[in-house]
């Protein structure tokens, strides 16, 4: 069965982007443009990862994260924040890894291959 990320990002740009990269590497995705929906994405898909962006309308990434860790069923998903936030590894400090946007295509799927088998 094809692993699945959830990609949580209000930016289209950087959601099609990051579709296309996982995609390419023959994951399945879904996505979510805050963290409000981000949650319900979560409980209906079920993913094996997520990536998050840490600001967002509605709900930023950090609050949806306190709530994802409260959730008993889903609160080991792993997470990789993706963000143009500076000293964003510090927001979300139990996220497998964290990339400042630009980021580099490579390292994040060898962060995500290394994450998911």
């Amino acid at each position: 069965m094809t692993q699945k990320i959830l990609i949580v990002d209000d930016d289209p740009n950087i959601v099609t982007y990051l579709e296309d990269i996982f995609q390419d590497a023959g994951y399945a995705t879904c996505k979510a443009t805050d963290g409000a929906d981000a949650l319900s994405m979560v409980r209906q898909e079920k993913p094996a990862l997520i990536t998050l962006d840490l600001e967002m309308p509605k709900e930023w990434g950090p609050r949806f994260y306190r709530e994802l860790t409260q959730d008993n069923e889903h609160k080991n998903i792993p997470v990789i924040v993706i963000s143009g936030l500076a000293g964003n590894k510090y927001a979300i400090p139990k996220a497998v890894a964290s990339f400042t946007k630009p980021f580099d295509r490579e390292e994040l799927l060898k962060v995500v291959k290394e994450v998911l088998g």
